[in-house]
């Protein structure tokens, strides 16, 4: 199984709009039940299945986020971006993410690669 390049640039764009405008389970809704989020690699813990991506993603919930992507690569059921995420005005962050998703275009798991370097304190 392979998607074009610019059908993983669509489900890409779909988890950053729904980082922005959806709560914690709709962003949990994108991945499969089983998936896995690893967010920042090598910093903690692998969170495993749907409940525990929406428990991560709980973390952003309420602040104001807005997210850019700046660079895309795509290969196969591959994605590994570039994005820019702004958390409440206050800091912005540049991570690079891996994801891989399944043939009904959930996410089956993400990689994050930040640290300290990559954040911007804005106020």
């Amino acid at each position: 199984m392979s998607f074009e390049p610019d059908v993983l640039q669509g489900f890409v764009q779909r988890y950053l709009d729904t980082v922005v405008s959806g709560n914690a389970d709709e962003v949990a809704a994108l991945y499969a039940e089983d998936a896995t989020l690893e967010d920042p690699v090598g910093g903690g813990e692998v969170h495993i299945g749907r409940q525990a991506i929406a428990g991560f993603y709980n973390n952003i919930s309420g602040a104001e986020v807005k997210t850019e992507l700046l660079s895309f690569r795509a290969g196969g059921t591959e994605a590994a971006f570039l994005f820019a995420i702004t958390v409440g005005g206050a800091m912005r962050i540049e991570p690079i993410e891996v994801m891989t998703f399944n043939a009904d275009g959930q996410i089956t798991s993400m990689k994050a690669y930040w640290g300290p370097q990559d954040i911007t304190q804005l106020s």
